[in-house]
């Protein structure tokens, strides 16, 4: 069989890809997506128990630092970028593609949601974008665009959803205060948007299978995302065709979002 073919659009290109799990996270899409248009990337895993999903995904688009990272651990993000400085000097594109809620929390309302749990799930799916940004933005030296990853329930009430709207909804509104103030170092923020993916953090959420099948009957184009379609729109956007746009929220689901 012929070897894939790589477009130059994003050749020389260094990318950032956190949140890989297995080979239905959307962070997986996005990898593929950057390595198709040639990127270079940097890929991390969350431990040790995650290590042996991931590693043959990193090997599979070629990437060139393979790392752990840990958010809610002190100095792992810290030593991630140093390692990125040292090897890559800087960066262009980064993709936070993580989020977590302890599953008492996600399972209960809203109103039954601690305090503790609601600390915890801003932490890790909101704050770490913000202090990956910080960290990254100084290695965008010629600019840049991050990436975070949202859901149609961070503007609308989706059932189930609980304390995670909220937390996305913090999420989007974080990277519109980012787009505005990394513009002037030509650094581009946005966040993703995506439709119901059968991904491993979806599983937990009671009734997916409904909102699955919902999302096929009401789409207009009448089919799901798949993670793919989601690399490709974020690839999309770190080229220089996307120059101008930052701080949106843009919705891959194949137009669920515009049906009442």
């Amino acid at each position: 069989m012929a070897k894939k073919m790589r477009s130059p659009v994003l050749e020389g290109k260094k990318a950032l890809i956190v949140g890989i799990a297995n080979d239905s996270s959307i962070a997986y899409g996005c990898a593929k997506a950057f390595h198709e248009l040639g990127a270079e990337l940097a890929i991390t895993y969350l431990n040790d128990k995650a290590k042996p999903h991931v590693e043959p995904l990193a090997r599979e688009v070629e990437a060139q630092i393979f790392a752990p990272l840990d958010v809610s651990k002190p100095g792992e993000l810290e030593d991630l970028f140093k390692r990125i400085k040292k090897e890559w000097g800087h960066i262009d594109i980064m993709v936070h593609s993580i989020a977590s809620a302890n599953k008492e929390d996600i399972k209960a309302g809203l109103l039954e949601c601690s305090a503790e749990g609601f600390a915890l799930a801003m932490d890790i799916s909101v704050h770490s974008f913000i202090r990956m940004a910080r960290l990254a933005a100084p290695l965008m030296k010629d600019g840049g665009t991050m990436f975070a990853m949202s859901y149609h329930g961070a503007r609308k009430v989706v059932p189930n959803y609980n304390v995670m709207g909220p937390v996305k909804a913090a999420l989007e509104a974080a990277c519109r205060y980012l787009a505005y103030e990394l513009g002037p170092k030509k650094i581009r923020v946005h966040s993703i948007s995506p439709g119901p993916l059968k991904t491993r953090a979806a599983s937990g959420l009671k009734n997916f299978d409904l909102m699955i099948n919902q999302a096929v009957d009401r789409a207009p184009v009448g089919e799901l995302v798949d993670i793919m379609d989601v690399g490709f729109a974020c690839a999309f956007l770190a080229t220089p065709y996307a120059r101008r746009l930052t701080g949106e929220t843009l919705y891959v689901d194949g137009g669920v979002n515009i049906m009442a």
